[in-house]
């Protein structure tokens, strides 16, 4: 379960994509497949959350890993190589980008 606190220790990266409405349930079943068979049990990952907004033209992820050598060896692996073209393929694009937690609240 992906926990926002202010550690720098873990990597957290957000991807979103682009997707239109009568993709979104498509590519949310693949998203929860990656997880379930691939991604969550990778070396490093700490947890994830899926999300998608009520238009159904947008879904975005945020996951956390150890390290981000961690995130880059999951994505770089075959399976994931393999996934992640089908995963372009139903959506416009999409794109991860790594960030820090820098601040907090509630």
């Amino acid at each position: 379960m992906p926990n926002i606190v202010l550690d720098h220790d873990h990597q957290t990266v957000l991807t979103t994509f682009e997707v239109t409405p009568g993709t979104a349930q498509d590519l949310l079943d693949e998203l929860v497949r990656a997880y379930d068979e691939v991604i969550s049990k990778s070396a490093g990952f700490i947890g994830a959350a899926i999300h998608v907004n009520d238009a159904q033209t947008r879904i975005a992820n945020y996951s956390q890993w150890r390290r981000r050598e961690d995130f880059q060896a999951m994505l770089r692996s075959d399976e994931m190589r393999k996934r992640n073209r089908v995963i372009n393929e139903m959506c416009k694009g999409f794109e991860p980008v790594m960030y820090d937690v820098v601040k907090t609240y509630g």
